[in-house]
């Protein structure tokens, strides 16, 4: 089935001269069987909306407007957006847009809170952008199935021990979880890692992110955190003393007054383990 798909993908970018770009992260999925996961893993609907980030040559675009009702794909190459305008001329449930998508405005094109999906294959160098970007975005999508770096995939989905800024900050969202590994011989040309879909589910609104802070303020909640992070071998107390600028003994009563060891790290705390420390601190 990938060789299949892959002839197919080869011949379209002789015959357009279309070169994959390395610096825009041009990896064309060619494995069909990855495709029917993502699909999957999505669990579109007639009813359903789907923003598609990075469609490349189409082909995963080709299986989204048959399962949606409403297809939006964002294409940043002009090259690629000019073929895909030919390949899907005349499909009535599918809107092409040629633009940035870290400046892509959902509300624009009459996408509403919380009331679309997005299912993307991400380049690779944007991918922290663009989480952030949509799960704290005025209009948020309801999930997001993506498929990315396997790495990033693994530290989004990280539990207590193994923790950073960037799976508190995609926990605090969402439910994050990886539906499959994904081998980098599914791509062509082939990146030098290894991918993973993976499903951010359940994405709260800014009044459910508001409810489960607990009183906590969103931005001294991140700031709290980001002290907590700024220097990874460091315990947590020596971090936040020197952040917070109280005194190290401060640090520690407040620590134990949370139930912690004093000489832990950042990396070993939980999202609800931070509101506890921010309740505290406040």
């Amino acid at each position: 089935m990938a060789e299949n798909i892959l002839k197919q993908v080869k011949l379209i970018t002789k015959t357009y001269d279309i070169l994959p770009s390395r610096s825009k992260g041009q990896n064309f999925l060619v494995d069909r069987e990855v495709l029917s996961e993502i699909v999957e893993a999505a669990q579109l609907k007639q009813s359903d909306t789907v923003l598609e980030v990075g469609p490349g040559l189409g082909i995963l675009t080709e299986e989204l407007i048959r399962q949606a009702g409403k297809v939006v794909s964002v294409e940043l190459d002009k090259k690629l957006y000019n073929f895909l305008q030919t390949k899907f001329s005349g499909v009535k449930n599918l809107k092409l847009i040629n633009e940035d998508i870290l400046k892509f405005n959902p509300q624009n094109f009459k996408l509403s809170d919380l009331n679309y999906k997005i299912v993307a294959n991400i380049p690779y160098n944007i991918t922290s952008h663009f989480l952030k970007k949509f799960l704290t975005a005025e209009t948020k999508p309801s999930d997001m199935t993506l498929l990315i770096q396997k790495e990033v995939a693994q530290r989004v989905c990280a539990q207590p021990g193994q923790m950073s800024l960037l799976s508190i900050s995609v926990q605090l969202y969402s439910q994050p979880k990886i539906m499959e590994f994904v081998s980098k011989k599914s791509f062509w040309p082939s990146p030098e890692v290894d991918s993973a879909v993976l499903k951010l589910s359940s994405i709260k609104s800014s009044d459910e992110v508001d409810n489960f802070l607990q009183g906590i303020s969103e931005k001294s909640f991140w700031q709290l955190v980001k002290i907590g992070f700024s220097a990874k071998r460091k315990q947590l107390q020596n971090n936040l003393s020197a952040g917070l600028k109280i005194p190290s003994a401060e640090v520690k009563k407040i620590l134990k007054q949370a139930n912690f060891n004093p000489q832990v790290r950042a990396q070993n705390l939980s999202l609800t383990d931070w509101i506890k420390l921010a309740k505290k601190i406040k």
